[in-house]
């Protein structure tokens, strides 16, 4: 860019002179020799561009309404630090500046080295080879870093939740593994378990070591002698459910004690070691880090002091795609602008995340890739924002994040996520790391595929949010209490709504417990209304944890466990309201809302009088119009409180069914009011549920005059939930049967 002021000097001299409301569109090529921005002699870099949009509006020899386009042809754009875009960097409404990729998918915003094939070398370090298995000697190869990279690189910390320090491994668009044990593929799902605990780290007042007051780590016996095999003084790490299956933590080995098999942990955990869970008793983890366990194609380890890469390549490298990503900022940051758009763009290989928009009004990200990151996707903060039409997978934390509007005036953000592709993502962070969060008031979630994680699809919070025919499924695979759409411990959260939803093929969960959930309203929370939505094979379909005001609403709830669960906590746990107890100040969440005054007071009556409308109570909930159909344990679950406030519940209409009329594994109501059983038989079954076609499709059955019939159901549009085709996405991946 040594010559850029130059460049741009002759280009504005030349095209400027006649540009009068005019429109303005500059050119981008990595490849080629640094020009003047034109379709001839375009610039080299996308900061070029900007910066000359920059200085032509200093200079007002461009207007607010003039249409500018930058247009960016084909290669890797490789940054060491943020692509930003700020304040004055934006167009006008109805004229944003666009950046777009001449061919889509061919233009990759890029925060890592590429590293040459021809640089992996055989091992033949002979005491790196003692410590390879046996198997992977001759396999694994190595590559010096110390040439291509002269910083130094971080250790891990003793513990850690989310993303690991850097850098990571990619090779052809996909992350390697971490040396681990057991491997991903190996039994019981890739982990190793335990049940005998030595120290659960948590605190005791009573100990008479001052150390043991406090918390402090854990350790536990380990049947299994694999630990022996460790260099644990080169940093062996477990990543482990250590009490419960909502929580996951990182923390490295501090000692092994093989006589006594026992595992002595290097840092805490919050919850201690076994403190105690609602779930499976085995507590799991599997350790990663492990030049010992270096077996499997896929695999990698990096020694960080000598730079030494060593890697178990899948196959051949001679044309592979190999990435280090190293940036530790995100690959594009814009901040407080206005009227942007962003095409067909691929943000690609960094260890943080891909995407921040932040402050930002009527930017819209369209058609973009957002893969092969450390942290998170996108980030949104504003309003009127949208992300259309975009992938995002291999994703360390989060896909989507929707923050903006103002929750104490009700006023809303109206930031979208339509149609996008989200999956493979909570690779580091396992548990609340969601494909889309929304918070804050009034987002907007539509039409999009969320699938293949360790848990929440969609985790929300704040107020007037819109989730609606999005499709979800092969979620809360690997954890337990969690559910697919999550929100909970809030009176405050009111005016969402859950609206015409597939949620399918949910992780199995502790199946003794039945603790996967389509729809958790966790801990209190209320004002969401659950409608139209379309449950199969997910557990326990919708959970109501104590809360109020949630209306349930012409469900159709098909071959899961349990069709609805309603209980009274808040009537029966000590912590309810309690300040002291984390999160459970929910009065005074409400009155930092001033709840009682407008617009909250008109907006939700309900809980403007709460506290004089026994507040403990689990009130106004209507269950109405709802079909459950073969549902294999119970159609609902209310406890003993809940069953003695039924004639304060709005229950109308409500259909449980038996399709075939089977005398086993199907479960009915008995003596339920506002609840009818409806049986089929073998010859003459019911037509409800759903249909697995040849072509691997899901569709759905549902007799429209006889939901309409028996419980005055509206029928669901199945064909109008998940992706659709527009302008940015050409072509749709297939529904999948499923593999559950």
């Amino acid at each position: 860019m040594k010559n850029f002021f130059t460049v741009l000097t002759c280009f504005l001299a030349v095209s400027i002179s006649s540009h009068v409301n005019a429109d303005l569109n500059l050119y981008v090529n990595g490849n080629g020799p640094d020009g003047n921005g034109s379709k001839e002699r375009p610039f080299q870099s996308i900061q070029e561009a900007r910066d000359t949009i920059r200085i032509m509006r200093r200079d007002e020899k461009l207007k607010p309404e003039d249409r500018v386009t930058v247009h960016i042809e084909p290669s890797v754009y490789t940054f060491r630090s943020s692509l930003t875009f700020e304040k004055n960097d934006g167009g006008s409404k109805g004229n944003p500046v666009v950046y777009r990729a001449t061919q889509p998918g061919t233009v990759r915003i890029q925060g890592g080295l590429t590293l040459d094939a021809g640089t992996f070398q055989s091992v033949t370090d002979a005491a790196i080879l003692k410590r390879l298995p046996e198997g992977a000697r001759g396999k694994v190869l190595v590559c010096d870093l110390s040439t291509v990279s002269k910083e130094p690189f971080a250790e891990f910390k003793a513990s850690y939740r989310g993303v690991p320090v850097g850098p990571w491994l990619y090779v052809n668009h996909r992350p390697m593994t971490l040396a681990r044990w057991p491997n991903a593929d190996a039994a019981d799902a890739g982990w190793a378990s335990f049940t005998k605990v030595i120290d659960k780290g948590l605190p005791d007042p009573k100990a008479i070591d001052p150390a043991k007051q406090k918390s402090h780590p854990g350790a536990f016996v380990f049947d299994d002698p694999r630990p022996a095999r460790w260099k644990l003084d080169q940093g062996v790490w477990l990543l482990g459910y250590w009490t419960h299956d909502w929580s996951d933590e990182v923390i490295r080995i501090a000692d092994y004690e093989p006589q006594q098999k026992i595992i002595r942990l290097a840092a805490p955990h919050n919850y201690g070691i076994m403190g105690g869970t609602w779930g499976a008793k085995a507590r799991r983890f599997f350790a990663l880090n492990v030049l010992e366990e270096l077996d499997a194609p896929g695999e990698w380890y990096l020694d960080r002091a000598q730079k030494q890469l060593y890697l178990y390549p899948q196959g051949k490298l001679d044309y592979a795609e190999i990435v280090l990503a190293t940036l530790t900022q995100p690959l594009m940051k814009v901040s407080d602008a206005k009227h942007m758009r962003f095409e067909n763009l691929n943000f690609e290989y960094g260890h943080s995340e891909g995407v921040s928009l932040q402050s930002t009004e009527e930017v819209e990200l369209a058609g973009c890739v957002v893969a092969n990151l450390a942290s998170g996707g996108i980030s949104v903060s504003g309003e009127n924002n949208t992300v259309r039409s975009c992938d995002l997978y291999h994703l360390g934390t989060r896909g989507i994040t929707l923050n903006g509007g103002d929750r104490k005036q009700l006023k809303r953000a109206e930031n979208r996520a339509i149609n996008n592709h989200i999956h493979d993502y909570g690779l580091f962070q396992r548990t609340y790391a969601p494909g889309i969060y929304a918070g804050g008031c009034g987002q907007i979630v539509q039409n999009n595929c969320i699938h293949d994680a360790p848990h929440n699809a969609i985790l929300y919070g704040g107020n007037e949010n819109l989730f609606e025919r999005n499709e979800i499924y092969r979620v809360v695979m690997e954890t337990g209490d969690s559910g697919a759409f999550y929100t909970g411990r809030d009176w405050t959260t009111q005016g969402n709504i859950l609206r015409h939803n597939f949620i399918h093929n949910l992780g199995g969960g502790d199946a003794s417990h039945v603790n996967t959930m389509g729809v958790y309203l966790d801990d209190c929370d209320s004002g969401d209304t659950v409608e139209g939505n379309v449950f199969y094979r997910s557990g326990r379909a919708i959970m109501i944890g104590g809360g109020r005001d949630n209306p349930i609403l012409n469900n159709l709830v098909i071959d899961c466990a349990i069709g609805l669960h309603v209980d009274s906590r808040g009537m029966t746990w000590k912590q309810w309201n309690d300040p002291k107890s984390a999160g459970w100040n929910l009065e005074a969440k409400a009155e930092a809302m001033n709840y009682k005054n407008p617009p909250w007071s008109t907006q939700y009556p309900h809980l403007a009088k709460i506290m004089q409308d026994a507040p403990r109570e689990p009130l106004y909930n209507p269950i109405q119009r709802n079909v459950f159909v073969n549902c294999t344990q119970q159609v609902y679950n209310f406890d003993g409180n809940v069953k003695k406030l039924l004639d304060k519940f709005e229950i109308e209409n409500n259909l449980a069914v038996n399709t075939t009329g089977t005398k086993s594994g199907i479960a009915m109501t008995k003596d339920l009011k506002g609840f009818t059983n409806l049986e089929g038989s073998a010859g003459k079954p019911i037509p409800l549920g759903i249909v697995h076609e040849s072509n691997g499709k899901l569709t759905l059955q549902q007799d429209a005059t006889l939901l309409k019939q028996k419980a005055s159901f509206e029928p669901i549009p199945f064909d109008k939930i998940g992706l659709f085709r527009d302008e940015y996405r050409r072509e749709l991946p297939e529904r999948s049967s499923n593999r559950n």
